[in-house]
Parts: C-alpha cells; structure tokens; sequence
C-alpha cells in the first residue's frame, strides 16, 4: 500500500504530525472508550494562547469548508493531562474501542479524513500562525 502524501505532497508521519509551529500541535488517541482528533494550542502565557486561538477563530468559515463539518468542539480554556492551561479543537467519537479489533474500521474511518482535513487546512494557513 502506497503512503498517504500530505496536502503539499511531501511524506507525512501521519500519527506524529508537525505542524511547524510552535506551541500548535495536532493529536490522535484512541483508547478504551473513545477516539479523539484535536489541535492543542500550548504557549506559555495566556496572552498567547489566547492570541493563536482568536486566530483560530477567525479562520472558522476555512476550518469548516476544509473540515467539512461544524460541530467541532471549541475550548478557549482547557487543561491538558497534567492541568497545563491550553486550548484545545477537538472532535470524538465515542463508544470505540482500541482493543476491540471489530472497532478498528469505525476508528480507522473517523480519524483519517480528519486528520488529512487539519493537513489541507493547515497547508492553507499555516503562514497566519508565523507572526504570532
């Protein structure tokens, strides 16, 4: 099977995505109950953090012509799994289970047109993140 090319077709590690800019990554976790697709926006100060996702923000009508859907979750104020203030757009899909092979289809078909979506609408804007 050929590798799934990146949106600027470059080879891509799919599961450890690099977004190319600081304190902006994008995730994927699967576990017993839930698979999850996010961006986890993660600047050391709050003026920052809230500065990327106002950016964020205003790329919303991009986002969800790319995406191609809009009921992502939006979360200007979160905490990560150690309580670090971040903020955080996700989307899960619930009820699946990593070590359920019968799940993996379900997992497998929620995840990938997602995160080749955050790739194609990362490709577009990733340059209105450099000045931040």
């Amino acid at each position: 099977m050929k590798p799934v090319l990146s949106s600027d077709g470059e080879p891509m590690n799919w599961l450890n995505y690099k977004t190319g800019t600081k304190h902006v990554s994008f995730g994927m976790d699967v576990d017993s109950r839930r698979a999850i697709i996010s961006v986890v926006i993660d600047p050391p100060t709050p003026g920052i953090r809230q500065a990327y996702f106002d950016r964020f923000m205003q790329l919303k009508g991009i986002w969800e012509d790319t995406m191609g859907e809009e009921d992502w979750i939006w979360q200007p104020n979160a905490t990560d799994e150690h309580g670090k203030a971040i903020s955080t757009i996700y989307k899960e899909l619930t009820g699946v289970n990593i070590f359920q092979n019968e799940d993996w289809p379900a997992i497998i078909s929620f995840l990938k047109p997602r995160i080749m979506a955050l790739d194609a609408f990362w490709s577009v804007v990733r340059h209105q993140f450099s000045n931040l």
